[in-house]
């Protein structure tokens, strides 16, 4: 399961990875949301509670979540730390073990370069789990989070992404 973390908006994918380099299988992804009304401990335990009952209903082996380095607004960079705790949280506490990589490190496994666009990313996870549609900006960076984690003992050297670029936001072959 690959967590995108948000205070507003935390995205979710839960991916089947039977072995290392398999096949990946899309099993499910969407987004957890918080009231903005609520005050900052009701929107954690959303976090929390929602994340959980993703956990509970699809049970995941492991949680790949997106670590968050300082932004721009040190206010928004603490709030968006308090809503990666409560996600981390609610893995541990089902006993799941917790990996954290850095987006540039999900965008350079499933894009392959570390600064690609969202539309980018998105077009990959697409392409990769053979999804009907594109998913939103949220559960894909999720997605791709978990697609990190499902070959982190393969990259870089035999990446699945060997031969596939993008290109103005398109895939190339």
């Amino acid at each position: 399961m690959g967590i995108d973390p948000g205070l507003r908006v935390t995205g979710f994918g839960v991916i089947d990875a039977a072995s290392p380099g398999s096949a990946l299988r899309y099993v499910v992804s969407g987004s957890i949301r918080s009231s903005e009304r609520d005050g900052l401990p009701d929107r954690l335990k959303t976090l929390f509670e929602g994340v959980t009952a993703v956990i509970e209903t699809h049970r995941p082996d492991v949680v790949a979540v997106e670590l968050v380095f300082v932004n721009v607004n040190p206010q928004s960079t603490l709030l968006l730390g308090q809503a990666r705790g409560a996600v981390i949280a609610a893995a541990v506490a089902q006993g799941l073990p917790v990996s954290e990589y850095t987006a540039l490190q999900i965008k350079q496994a499933v894009v392959g370069h570390g600064h690609a666009r969202k539309e980018q990313v998105q077009a990959m996870v697409t392409h990769l789990l053979k999804l009907p549609q594109t998913p939103p900006p949220d559960p894909a960076d999720a997605l791709a989070c978990a697609i990190r984690h499902a070959h982190a003992g393969l990259l870089p050297a035999a990446s699945p992404l060997s031969g596939l670029k993008v290109r103005r936001g398109r895939l190339v072959m």
